[in-house]
């Protein structure tokens, strides 16, 4: 019997149907990834295989059987027993998971007692093996710690702590990597193919990343609009898929040795930092989030800046833009905060207020400067909604109606509203499938071509780095450890911290993937 088998599935959300009549196998031990684009259905598929749409008035059709339990006609204490026992889910966001309100170890152990009935001293002793299991330092103390207190990549951990709780049988990982950094993406995914080995658990893992694929699993079903595109070993789809939307989905994934365009620099410098720092809090909790930066942009440049979370990128980049103010260094020309100066937010729904439409949203920085004729308010602000790719009668909707990318275009159009001769990205396109994420950089590209911008573009991605850069600086700790020209950085890297950043990017390859895999687990340089 396969630990997971679906026949003919079908998912409805009133007159859409997400998923159309899909049907795979997952054997014991074995790892599969749904692969695709947002709005694939690959996420409603994942949430059938343990029943979560009973009860949410989706209409789902077909057989799943799940660990020998048949999803469909399983009673609710039946499946309350599925959920954390035989098979376990960790979504994308740690942190709508987790209670903030409750130290990590306490809800590990309560998911423990829910199923094994075990006592409390026992399953607090369940959790601090677990955490240590994935590699959580000082697992008995950091146990007591609640989810604010823990990075990114230690809460993704802990959740993965949780669903090893009871030993399951199917781990299902919901884009398990996606807001992380390379580096801790890449112990993640080493983590998971870990505990494969060790515990011969079975690996259901969603994602839009087809290096993270490539990296995590023994075969690949591709799904476009609810169906199966191409199944088969992730050698043979990955290496010569037979379908042309498998090509697309590889022909966008941004690589580090892909050839760049060429660049448009001039000699007229449009910004310049020198020596700039930032301290942030007071006595010993103060620190030092960006330390003596200093860096020169010209015209038409774009300057590549990467790091792992907690380098200073962002801190840097809203200095920049004059967000925040140095507490020593300065910015030339001028200082504050500056129209010629924009920025465009890794989060576009955070950014865009849900109550006003989003052409009212692109036209604040014409109001700002003084325009007061409506009439060439909303006509500037139409050409704008064209110009990066989206409708004029696009004005009078509001965000919610939007996909992550049209959204991410009209973060666009309103940096472009202020006629700006710099435009700070910040993780632009980390929350984008490779698809979207290649249609938003190629929107920049064109930019900066045409308007004759420059760029700082924000990333903790090396390879959409590489792909739009014409200098990358890279930064730890607060201080750039390495800066020149994108070719010679990515060529030949001369610190051992830029040298481990690109050891850690995702290779399209799975046999290449498992000797980097190997030598990640020597030690890491310092």
């Amino acid at each position: 019997m396969s630990l997971v088998e679906v026949t003919d599935l079908s998912v409805e959300f009133g007159e859409l149907r997400a998923v159309d009549g899909l049907s795979f196998r997952l054997e014991e031990g074995a790892a599969l990834a749904l692969v695709g684009e947002s709005g694939s259905g690959k996420s409603t598929v994942a949430s059938a295989l343990l029943g979560l749409h009973r009860g949410t008035g989706a209409r789902v059709d077909g057989s799943v059987e799940v660990a020998g339990v048949d999803v469909q006609r399983a009673a609710d204490d039946e499946l309350r027993r599925l959920r954390g026992g035989k098979a376990a889910m960790v979504f994308q966001d740690p942190l709508s998971s987790l209670d903030p309100y409750y130290a990590i170890g306490d809800q590990i152990a309560e998911v423990y007692r829910a199923h094994t009935r075990a006592s409390r001293r026992a399953a607090r002793a369940r959790a601090v093996e677990v955490l240590d299991r994935v590699g959580i330092p000082d697992a008995q103390r950091r146990s007591r710690s609640r989810p604010h207190e823990f990075s990114g990549g230690m809460r993704q951990r802990a959740l993965i702590a949780m669903a090893l709780a009871c030993a399951p049988d199917l781990l299902i990982a919901d884009e398990p990597t996606t807001a992380l950094d390379v580096t801790v993406q890449a112990q993640i995914l080493d983590l998971l193919h870990t505990l494969r080995e060790e515990t011969g658990m079975g690996l259901l893992l969603v994602t839009h990343d087809v290096g993270v694929a490539a990296e995590s699993v023994d075969e690949v079903l591709v799904m476009r609009r609810g169906r199966a595109v191409e199944h088969g070993p992730v050698g043979a789809v990955l290496g010569s898929p037979g379908q042309a939307y498998t090509r697309e989905l590889l022909a966008a994934v941004p690589r580090v040795d892909a050839p760049r365009a060429p660049s448009q620099v001039s000699g007229e410098t449009v910004l310049e930092a020198k020596g700039l720092r930032r301290d942030f809090g007071r006595g010993k909790r103060a620190f030092t989030a960006v330390n003596d930066v200093s860096l020169t942009l010209r015209r038409g440049e774009t300057l590549g800046i990467v790091g792992e979370s907690g380098s200073g990128k962002t801190t840097l980049g809203r200095m920049l833009v004059g967000l925040l103010a140095p507490s020593a260094g300065e910015i030339e020309p001028g200082g504050g905060v500056r129209p010629d100066v924009q920025m465009v937010f890794q989060d576009p729904v955070s950014s865009l207020n849900p109550r006003r439409t989003v052409g009212e949203s692109i036209a604040d920085p014409l109001r700002a400067r003084g325009e007061q004729d409506e009439g060439r308010i909303r006509g500037r602000v139409r050409e704008l909604l064209e110009r990066v790719g989206l409708e004029a009668a696009h004005y009078d909707r509001y965000p919610h109606e939007f996909s992550g990318g049209q959204r991410q275009r009209v973060g666009i159009a309103r940096a472009l509203a202020a006629d700006p001769r710099v435009i700070v990205c910040d993780e632009p396109v980390s929350a984008l499938d490779v698809t979207t994420q290649a249609q938003v950089v190629a929107l920049l590209g064109e930019l900066r071509r045409e308007l004759g911008l420059a760029l700082v573009f924000i990333a903790h991605d090396l390879a959409v780095v590489r792909q739009v850069s014409d200098r990358v600086a890279v930064m730890r700790r607060g201080r750039i450890v390495e800066e020149g020209p994108a070719d010679a950085v990515y060529g030949s890297p001369q610190d051992p911290y830029t040298q481990q950043l690109l050891a850690a990017v995702p290779a399209l390859d799975p046999e290449d993937a498992a000797r980097r895999r190997a030598a990640r687990r020597e030690p890491a340089a310092v």
